[in-house]
């Protein structure tokens, strides 16, 4: 960590920004940088990391999971169907254009044409403005997650985003693999500009003259991400000094972060699932429940969290974890190696069996090992696997081609509530509404799709409890895909830095609160 000079601190006073201490200089160690700048090209967490750095949501999750304000000073339910968000006036853009309701729908328009966005914003029919600094989300039907779904909506600068480029394209396109003026350009309200970046190797960010959030405390003048894609590699770069903070610490290392001097481990419980999805449509075997049941009884996950993840993970017998809505406590992890040979003899297919699989191999804690051990299990039932696994930039791409018989998918719910795991990645494919978009199982089942829909109208709690359960049982018997386990985090830091304050459940640290003493 570098301070910055007492001068610059003055200025800094005089500009009128609040701080508990010096400004502050210093460098993030993350597995994989951003793929892009465009807030709506990607959902990954990855991007939300980014935005939350050089955008600002309506509103945000608290650590305790309740919501606060960002760009919406206040909100209130008009009806049934209609939910109603004040505006924060004099909000800048790091262009200088002020924040308007106008930015706001242009945003929320935006998104609903982003392929993997559109989905969380289905239940929706549209966002009006009221006047200039008033906005209303209005939903098809009585919708119970609109605050959820707003943590979502990070409005972007119309005016920079309009128009054409020297080369006549259109600013605001959304592309999701491959350079765009959105991908590559950026203007948000956030605390943070971006200054450099070299995709791969770092990203700078200053903080923003401008910023609307005079009162909070953080400290960070400058922060440089860089990617450091191996384990050990990350953990020295943090012990020697180089870098002040990382994510994430591999299981492995905990112990070494957390007695070395100076260095705080903040860990959290996740509730971020990794599964591998069985592609139906790549291998016709697939297509057989038993086989796919048997893939499920072979892979030991509790071995897997136990020798790999060291305990610093949940094994999972399906997606919705404990204390979501869906999440059926009947529905426990299934090992069991003999059964397992059973049923692929019952199918037909107890010799000469092959199939191909990909997994990144630094986008999840130890994902390529959880990935090799998966393998070498499936070879014990008489199964070969093809093996490949990739960084994540490249990985992205090839998991929408379904590339491959067994992909890894991990998933944190965009509302924090079992219906999202679904949506993406258990309802059939639609490219129209977007459900489905991280389906690569070919699983298709319009009975459980329809109680998913349904589930989201539904305001009693209870009773939507049950459909949701009812829906992971099918999914369970179905073999709809294999659920390896909950992942839980981890960050280190060295202890000036306030690292404890600003991570959160949902994996997307606010720096901009940050406070390096």
């Amino acid at each position: 960590m570098k301070t910055m000079k007492s001068k610059l601190a003055v200025a800094l006073m005089a500009a009128g920004l609040s701080f508990s201490a010096a400004a502050a200089d210093i460098t993030v160690g993350y597995g994989a940088d951003p793929v892009s700048l465009d807030p709506y090209g990607q959902l990954s967490g990855g991007t939300l990391q980014m935005s939350h750095m050089v955008f600002d949501p309506l509103v945000r999750f608290t650590k305790e999971m309740d919501y606060e304000g960002r760009l919406a000073s206040s909100w209130e339910r008009v009806d049934e169907t209609t939910f109603r968000f004040n505006l924060r006036k004099g909000v800048k853009f790091h262009s200088g254009n002020e924040l308007t309701a106008d930015d706001v729908v242009w945003t929320f328009e935006r998104l609903q044409a982003s392929p993997d966005f559109k989905s969380i914003f289905t239940p929706y029919e549209k966002m009006v403005k009221v006047d200039d600094y008033t906005v209303e989300l209005v939903s098809k039907a009585a919708y119970p997650l609109v605050l959820q779904t707003a943590t979502y909506i990070f409005p972007m600068d119309s005016k920079f985003y309009s128009g054409q480029t020297a080369e006549g394209k259109d600013k605001s396109e959304l592309v999701k693999h491959g350079n765009s003026f959105a991908s590559t350009n950026v203007s948000g309200t956030g605390p943070f500009i971006v200054t450099q970046r070299e995709q791969g190797v770092k990203v700078t960010f200053e903080r923003f003259n401008d910023y609307w959030d005079t009162e909070t405390e953080g400290n960070v003048d400058k922060l440089t991400l860089v990617p450091i894609k191996e384990d050990a590699t990350r953990v020295a770069a943090l012990l020697s000094g180089d870098v002040d903070m990382i994510h994430p610490v591999a299981p492995n290392d905990h112990k070494r972060v957390k007695n070395a001097k100076n260095i705080d481990l903040v860990t959290l419980p996740g509730t971020r699932i990794i599964t591998f999805q069985m592609n139906q449509n790549s291998n016709e075997a697939l297509k057989d429940v038993r086989v796919r049941q048997a893939i499920v009884h072979a892979i030991n996950n509790e071995g897997i969290v136990k020798k790999i993840m060291k305990g610093f993970a949940t094994a999972a017998g399906q997606q919705s974890p404990t204390g979501y809505a869906g999440h059926n406590e009947d529905l426990v992890p299934r090992y069991d190696l003999k059964k397992a040979k059973v049923l692929m003899k019952e199918a037909g297919y107890e010799d000469d069996f092959s199939l191909t699989m990909m997994a990144p191999n630094n986008r999840y804690v130890n994902d390529a090992k959880v990935a090799q051990a998966s393998a070498a299990m499936l070879s014990k039932i008489g199964i070969k696997v093809d093996l490949k696994t990739m960084p994540k930039a490249q990985y992205w791409p090839e998991f929408d081609l379904c590339s491959a018989d067994m992909m890894m998918i991990g998933w944190h719910s965009d509302t924090e509530d079992s219906a999202n795991f679904n949506e993406f990645l258990t309802m059939t494919r639609n490219e129209e509404t977007g459900r489905g978009q991280y389906n690569c199982s070919g699983y298709s089942n319009p009975e459980m799709d329809a109680i998913v829909e349904a589930s989201n109208t539904e305001t009693d709690p209870v009773k939507r409890a049950e459909m949701l359960k009812g829906v992971e049982a099918t999914l369970y018997n179905d073999a709809a895909f294999v659920p390896l386990h909950w992942q839980s985090e981890a960050w280190g830091a060295k202890s000036n830095v306030g690292a404890a304050d600003v991570v959160n459940p949902m994996v997307m640290p606010y720096f901009g609160d940050l406070v390096v003493k």
